[in-house]
């Protein structure tokens, strides 16, 4: 699959289908092909035992019939929504969660469903949206159906550790939708005197710790904003717990980035808490890039 390509998850869910539609307006928005897929799963076996006559080739016969028009309702839905994008679709096979990680492994983005059923039985943090979220290698964008408003402001979360995948994403989609970017550190993240200075100050003041964290992001985001100068940027250092700021800033935003550090990469523990945390409340689509 070439790299401008967008894989969208479905199941025929009103969810799912929020996702679609995101996908389409963002395969509109970049130029890139949509690729729609489904993954039939099917029940444990005590299900179709218990009814007489029923075996586990007609359920899923059943079963696959019913994922394909649930593809061929999302494609004739996202063709009717973006008219101008190329549009797929493709029935895939074996687990959802790691069937879908595999669909997206060449594409330029994967967008799921905070929740769906069927297939994507609860697609709620735990199960399919969450396995995507921190095992995809290509951006992973879970879509909520509460908020759809255009509100041209797109935050990324920013830690005490350069984040080049995420920062990078955020500032292109900022550029993408003319929007400005909303580069957000909390304090809940790190004590930035400790990280960035490699020594500890614990008489520092809440004044002078600020300053020093404010210092810090605007230095790290310096070559985002030459590289992109035409994004108007707004940090925001603020001293509360970074899930609950982000969630917070999601529903005033058209997307929330954050950084996801691959598997044995990470320093901090509480990173995967607070994806987890923010992808739980947020009021609208949430991105998380594998750094």
């Amino acid at each position: 699959m070439e790299p401008d390509v967008i894989v969208a998850g479905t199941d025929g869910s009103e969810q799912s289908l929020c996702a679609v539609d995101w996908a389409a307006r963002e395969a509109m928005t970049r130029g890139a092909a949509l690729q729609i897929v489904a993954v039939p799963s099917m029940p444990h076996r005590m299900v179709w035992q218990r009814t007489p006559g029923v075996g586990p080739d007609t359920v899923a016969d059943v079963i696959v019939r019913s994922y394909e028009r649930a593809l061929a309702s999302a494609a004739e839905r996202a063709a009717e929504i973006e008219p101008g994008v190329a549009i797929s679709s493709r029935l895939l096979s074996g687990p959802p969660a790691q069937s879908l990680c595999e669909a997206g492994e060449h594409a330029s983005m994967l967008v799921v469903g905070s929740r769906g059923g069927g297939a994507f039985a609860a697609l709620l943090l735990g199960s399919v949206s969450r396995y995507a979220s921190t095992h995809a290698d290509c951006p992973v964008v879970v879509v909520r159906n509460e908020t759809m408003a255009v509100h041209r402001e797109v935050v990324v979360g920013v830690r005490d550790l350069d984040q080049p995948s995420a920062i990078g994403f955020a500032f292109e989609e900022a550029a993408l939708r003319k929007a400005r970017l909303r580069a957000v550190h909390a304090w809940g993240w790190f004590l930035p005197e400790m990280r960035l200075m490699g020594t500890e100050r614990p008489g520092a003041s809440s004044q002078e710790l600020t300053s020093e964290a404010s210092h810090w992001l605007t230095g790290l985001l310096s070559f985002w904003r030459e590289k992109y100068p035409e994004v108007d940027v707004i940090e925001d250092v603020a001293r509360a717990h970074p899930a609950r700021i982000l969630a917070g800033f999601s529903a005033r935003a058209d997307l929330i980035v954050l950084g996801r550090n691959t598997p044995g990469n990470s320093p901090h523990r509480g990173t995967n808490a607070v994806t987890h945390a923010v992808l739980s409340h947020a009021h609208g689509p949430v991105a998380v890039i594998a750094e």
